[in-house]
């Protein structure tokens, strides 16, 4: 099993943090670090604009954000610490209203998005064929998250 440690430091959604940290062991399960470890930080937009802005330089909120522990100096050093992923819970409900979804639903795409992005998965960075790479598997992933967790 993977050492999964989910920090809730929002108050507006209400959360199951045991199906949450469930949905995450199924998410490393399917991408092969079924003994990965893995920080989730649950935040409101105040706290992710501060991060995105003192980490990435982007004043702004932001759904989701990922901290490799696999990338730069040191990545090989422990090899199951797979590093952190940081969403807010604030603009994950905006964009789930927006496209008549669920919050559950945005909430566990997001856990899936930000940690393809822990395992070396870029949309941004890395051109259109690993665009559709990432995208491929978010399909494929978030299929089996949609029927385990009766996501809508």
């Amino acid at each position: 099993m993977a050492t999964i440690q989910i920090e809730n430091r929002q108050a507006r959604q209400q959360i199951d943090l045991d199906e949450l940290e469930k949905a995450a062991q199924k998410i490393l399960n399917v991408l092969g670090c079924p003994e990965g470890e893995l920080s989730v930080l649950l935040v409101d937009d105040e706290r992710i604009r501060e991060i995105n802005r003192d980490y990435l330089d982007r004043d702004r909120p932001t759904n989701v954000i990922s901290f490799s522990m696999r990338e730069g100096e040191g990545a090989d050093l422990c090899p199951g610490l797979l590093g952190d992923v940081v969403i807010s819970t604030e603009t994950a409900a905006r964009d789930a209203l927006e496209a008549g979804l669920s919050f559950r639903h945005e909430l566990y795409f997001l856990l899936l998005h930000g940690i393809l992005h822990l395992l070396g998965y870029d949309h941004e960075r890395s051109g259109e064929d690993e665009a559709a790479r990432m995208e491929a598997k978010e399909r494929e992933v978030f299929a089996l998250l949609r029927r385990e967790f009766r996501l809508s």
